[in-house]
């Protein structure tokens, strides 16, 4: 018997094969599956030298082209970081080798997860040599050493209070590993050379309040990875009223005087007064002070509800020394002036100079002056504390009415250049030189008697030079023959 299909027959059907084509499709989807292999580390402590790592696993039931990446967790996937993949090889059938990279910017942690996942399907986790599912990853951003509190290795606090030690920003240290805002530390108390250091329990930040004495220092926190990237030490002291201060002078004591000094540093408070042999220093109320000077330094620290005072007896490695004239001094024509230096430098050597111009020859520590004009002598301490000191004077000569304008120069004699009376030496007053040839050598006002400062170049015969003089004394005109 035929039965005729009716369209409540066909609707039954069509549920039927939908049913057993859902079925059937249900049955490849549980064939799907991605099987991790061990890796072949059992931490990651990636950096900048170096951040590629293999992960590679067995898959079935996915077609070719599907993409797989590799996952990161530290809360079993509730959230995930994904690496980067940067290359996808096929070792053998139904494998894959994932080359990936670790965040740059990934929060260290020693609890990582690693999967390979697609679209809609997960791996089991990742099992690693000595570890079983979850095993350190860090990225060493930062692997140098840094400073903390200003670079200064001491530091105090009242009794019963606290200090708070912080790491240098980038201001302070370009080398600060604040820049990667990421990292997390661990701060520690140095308990010596025979004891491991303490970690101090809950402190991760970039600062921490120390409540007791101790030496402290910081390392960044790479867990069980290796790292150069830890600060200085810092000697923390609790300090009563009247207790001692440290002053440290940075060119050592003695010291050797620079340009800028040596800087004298106190122990760390909150206000200072510093004093230089009992006296206040006016405007010296930083935690430093530079100076070029000897004394016995001190210093009134505030620590905030005490007090403490330290001292330095700073002393100078340079030397002292003095000169026998005045500053300025007038001599007469023909008249002659022994000057001296006296010094207590360490084989000093001397120079002497006239008009800027050195005296050759004068290389001990007296010079017989005999010409009018501006002197400077050079004192130098060439061993110990390289050093030198200078001192300038200036020797006039008396203008009277019958003053003579000289009109001859001798390179080789006491003063080797042409000398002009007093009055003629001012601002109203215009001096030139014109040579033979027409050619103008000088022209300035208010004219020092350092004229030839150049070399003369000598011929066949002696050369001769034509000076005009305008000013309040009237004009004056001759010529000037330069002999050797």
């Amino acid at each position: 018997m035929i039965q005729k299909i009716t369209p409540k027959n066909t609707t039954f059907i069509i549920i039927l094969f939908s049913i057993l084509f859902f079925a059937k499709s249900s049955t490849y989807a549980q064939v799907k599956s991605i099987n991790p292999q061990v890796l072949d580390f059992d931490r990651i402590c990636a950096g900048p030298a170096g951040n590629e790592y293999n992960a590679t696993f067995t898959y079935a039931g996915f077609p070719v082209e599907t993409v797989f990446v590799v996952e990161l967790s530290t809360n079993n996937f509730v959230d995930i970081i994904t690496a980067k993949t940067i290359s996808v090889a096929d070792p053998a059938t139904n494998q894959k080798r994932i080359l990936f990279s670790v965040p740059t910017d990934l929060p260290g942690s020693d609890t990582y997860s690693l999967r390979v996942s697609t679209t809609g399907f997960s791996s089991s986790k990742f099992v690693s040599f000595g570890f079983k599912n979850s095993f350190p990853i860090y990225y060493r951003a930062h692997d140098r050493q840094y400073t903390i509190n200003n670079f200064s290795g001491s530091a105090a606090f009242c009794t019963g209070g606290s200090y708070v030690l912080t790491i240098d920003d980038e201001i302070k240290n370009p080398d600060s590993p604040l820049k990667y805002k990421f990292l997390n530390y661990n701060w520690y108390r140095d308990n010596g050379t025979t004891t491991l250091p303490t970690l101090v329990a809950g402190a991760s930040g970039p600062s921490y309040t120390v409540t007791s004495p101790g030496i402290y220092y910081v390392e960044t926190n790479y867990g069980t990875c290796t790292s150069e990237s830890y600060s200085n030490r810092v000697t923390v002291t609790s300090a009563a009223s009247g207790s001692a201060v440290t002053i440290n002078s940075s060119l050592g004591n003695p010291f050797c005087s620079s340009v800028n000094g040596t800087v004298l540093t106190a122990t760390s408070g909150n206000s200072y007064v510093w004093k230089k042999d009992g006296t206040v220093i006016t405007g010296a109320t930083n935690r430093t002070y530079s100076t070029n000077e000897s004394g016995v330094y001190s210093v009134d620290v505030d620590f905030g509800g005490c007090k403490a005072t330290g001292s330095i007896d700073l002393k100078s490695n340079g030397f002292t020394a003095s000169i026998d004239v005045a500053d300025e001094f007038q001599l007469d024509e023909g008249e002659t002036l022994n000057v001296t230096v006296t010094t207590d430098a360490a084989n000093p050597t001397y120079e002497w100079y006239l008009n800027n111009n050195l005296i050759s020859g004068a290389t001990t520590d007296s010079y017989l002056v005999a010409a009018i004009g501006t002197y400077k002598v050079k004192i130098s301490q060439s061993s110990g504390c390289i050093s030198s000191k200078e001192f300038i004077f200036q020797a006039k000569g008396k203008a009277g009415p019958s003053s003579v304008i000289p009109n001859i120069i001798s390179l080789s004699g006491a003063s080797p250049y042409w000398n002009i009376p007093d009055e003629y030496k001012n601002a109203n007053t215009k001096v030139m030189i014109i040579s033979s040839n027409g050619d103008m050598v000088l022209d300035v006002n208010n004219y020092q008697g350092d004229w030839p400062q150049t070399s003369i170049n000598f011929k066949n015969v002696n050369p001769v030079y034509y000076y005009v003089i305008k000013g309040d004394a009237g004009e004056k005109k001759g010529s000037i023959t330069v002999i050797r």
